[in-house]
């Protein structure tokens, strides 16, 4: 595989998950309260909240969270369905 193959593989499952998330959020918000709705809303963080180091000279700030929900997971998915049917 070459590696723009790849690359284009990873921003679009990066898209996907991104898009998906938008998706779901935008169906739960129109949803009467019921379980449907807790199925497109109900989101699940993953990763470490931002930590701000301060040396004497220098400071950053890292963090990493991933928000995933049913839609985000669903898109992710159908992205890789695609690409192992066009590309494998």
């Amino acid at each position: 595989m070459k590696t723009r193959e790849l690359t284009f593989i990873i921003v679009a499952l990066l898209l996907g998950a991104i898009l998906g998330g938008f998706v779901g959020e935008l169906i739960g918000s129109f949803l009467p309260p019921g379980a449907a709705k807790i199925l497109f809303t109900k989101s699940l963080k993953i990763g470490f909240e931002t930590t701000r180091v301060e040396l004497y000279s220098i400071s950053f700030t890292v963090g990493l969270m991933f928000k995933i929900n049913f839609m985000s997971v669903l898109a992710v998915l159908l992205v890789i369905v695609y690409f192992r049917w066009w590309y494998i």
